[in-house]
C-alpha cells in the first residue's frame, strides 16, 4: 500500500533516538530494522524504499503518524514555532523494544557520536551477521547476558557495562518482559523500566518514547532542562528535572515527545554544533 507521510529523513536519524543508520555519498541510507536490511532515501520528502519491505519499513519509521495533527498541539510560541521550522518532518522511529532499552543505558553522560560508536562495537562484537551486508544486528538480551563486564567495557562503555549486562540478564531469564510491557500504562510502564539496572527517569521516558511509542513521554536532559528554565518554566523557585517534566509534559500535551525531540535537536544542531 502507499505510505504519503513526509518526512526530514536526515532529521529523523541523526536526532539523537536511533544510532546505527549510515549515509552512502549517493545519499542512500542504510540500517537495519529489527535484524532485517533496509536501505532508504527521501525524495522531496517522500520516504522511498530501495531495500526491505516497504510496510515494514514504512511501520518502522512511523509513516501512519499524522504530523499536522501533532503540530496543532504544540504552543505557539516563539521557541517551538523555530523548533518546528527547522524541524518538520523529524518522526518519532519505532524501535525495537530491547535495542531502545539497551542503547539507552549506554547513553547516560554521553554524546551521540560516542552512543553510536558504542553501538556500533557492541554489534561487532556480539550482534549476528545479517545475510547481504556488513551491517550486523544488536545484540540479543542472551548474548549480552553471556558476555564479561570486562568484555562489554572493551566496548567503550565503562561504568555502563555493569549495568547493561545486569538488564540483559534480567532480560533473558524472562525476569523482564518487554513484550508484557507493552500492556502497562504509562506510569506503571515508567516504574518497571525504572527497576531496571542503569534505567532512571530520563532513559525511562525515552524508552517509552522510542521504545514503545508513548508518545507524551517526555526525557528531560542537560538541553531540555537549558530550553525549559529558559522560555517555559514559570516558576520562582529553581526547578527539578522531575519539576520540569511534570509540568511541561502536561502543557505540551499528548505528543510531548514530539515537541521534546523537535526542542532537542533544533538546540543541539543550531547550538552545540551537532553534540549532545
Amino acid at each position: 500500500m502507499p505510505h504519503h507521510g513526509f518526512i526530514d529523513l536526515r532529521a529523523t536519524l541523526e536526532c539523537g533516538q536511533v544510532f546505527h543508520w549510515r549515509e552512502r555519498p549517493d545519499g542512500v541510507w542504510e540500517g537495519l530494522i529489527g535484524n532485517k536490511f533496509a536501505a532508504v532515501r527521501a525524495d522531496g520528502g517522500k520516504l522511498v524504499v530501495l531495500d526491505g519491505d516497504p510496510d515494514e519499513v514504512a511501520h518502522y519509521f512511523a509513516l501512519d503518524h499524522d504530523l499536522e495533527a501533532v503540530y496543532a498541539g504544540f504552543p505557539g510560541d516563539r521557541t517551538m514555532l523555530a523548533a518546528l521550522e527547522f524541524c518538520r518532518g523529524l518522526r518519532m522511529i519505532r524501535q525495537p523494544a530491547w535495542e531502545c532499552l539497551a542503547t539507552f543505558i549506554t547513553s547516560s553522560m554521553k554524546q551521540v557520536a560516542h552512543i553510536r560508536q558504542m553501538s556500533t562495537a557492541l554489534r561487532a562484537r556480539f550482534g549476528r551477521a545479517v545475510r547481504g551486508t556488513d551491517l550486523r544486528a544488536y545484540p540479543s538480551p542472551r548474548a549480552l547476558a553471556a558476555a564479561s563486564e570486562q568484555d562489554l567495557r572493551a566496548c567503550g562503555l565503562g561504568y555502563r557495562a555493569k549495568n547493561l549486562r545486569a538488564t540483559a540478564q534480567r532480560v533473558a531469564s524472562g525476569g523482564a518482559d518487554l513484550e508484557k510491557m507493552r500492556e502497562l500504562g504509562d506510569a506503571d510502564l515508567r516504574e518497571a523500566l525504572c527497576e531496571l539496572p542503569g534505567v532512571g527517569r530520563k532513559v525511562a521516558n525515552c524508552v517509552m518514547l522510542f521504545g514503545f511509542e508513548r508518545l507524551s513521554a517526555f526525557p528531560v536532559d542537560t538541553w531540555i532542562e537549558r530550553i525549559m528554565k529558559q522560555h517555559y518554566w514559570r516558576g520562582h523557585k529553581k526547578p527539578t528535572p522531575l519539576a520540569l517534566e511534570k509540568q511541561l509534559s502536561s502543557q505540551f500535551g499528548p505528543h510531548a515527545g514530539y515537541a521534546q525531540q523537535y526542542l532537542f535537536h533544533h538546540a543541539r544542531m543550531t547550538q552545540g554544533r551537532g553534540r549532545r
